[in-house]
């Protein structure tokens, strides 16, 4: 897939190769693309404005290429694609897909959760679990790394399992003698 997307994309539109990532729904092309030039003395919030111009610039100019791609990949892969750009430091996600999520929490969690609405940090519990999940992402984020290479690691381990098909010989291989040879 990142290959195809690599030679899909304009090679204008990135600086370098974009970020693709894909779980089970969807997947996500960040790319980086040039800040704007500014003098040294330019404050941080006209750093950040000008990057969000950037931002939007790049949007309006790209949508219909990136709903043709979206279109194309999306029907190749039967998920939803959501696009985003880094400009400087400002990073922006254009479109995402919110996937309903069903769980079963005791009273301890939910008043977490109403807590946080109460608090104002959020408006809905729906709001508040986002938010426990992307807080828990960040302060684990080198452990969930661990995780997943584990789980590819466990992946790799059941493909080559004793159900696996064996690699078909070559033409070019020598034959193996038979008890008949």
């Amino acid at each position: 897939m990142r290959g195809w997307l690599t030679g899909r994309l304009p090679s204008d539109w990135f600086e370098g190769e974009p970020e693709v990532s894909i779980d089970r729904d969807e997947i996500l092309v960040v790319g980086r693309i040039p800040a704007p030039q500014q003098d040294g003395e330019a404050s941080a919030a006209a750093r950040s404005a000008a990057e969000e111009g950037r931002i939007k610039q790049f949007r309006e100019d790209t949508r219909e290429r990136r709903i043709e791609i979206a279109r194309e990949l999306e029907h190749a892969t039967g998920k939803k694609v959501a696009w985003g750009v880094q400009c400087g430091d400002t990073r922006t996600v254009f479109t995402s897909l919110s996937a309903p999520v069903m769980t079963r929490l005791r009273q301890p969690e939910r008043q977490v959760l109403d807590t946080l609405v109460d608090a104002g940090v959020a408006r809905s519990r729906s709001d508040a679990l986002g938010w426990c999940v992307k807080l828990v992402a960040q302060h684990s984020e080198s452990w969930l790394a661990e995780l997943r290479d584990a789980m590819a690691k466990v992946e790799d381990v059941r493909r080559a399992g004793p159900d696996a098909q064996p690699p078909t010989p070559t033409d070019e291989s020598p034959s193996t003698p038979t008890e008949e040879s």
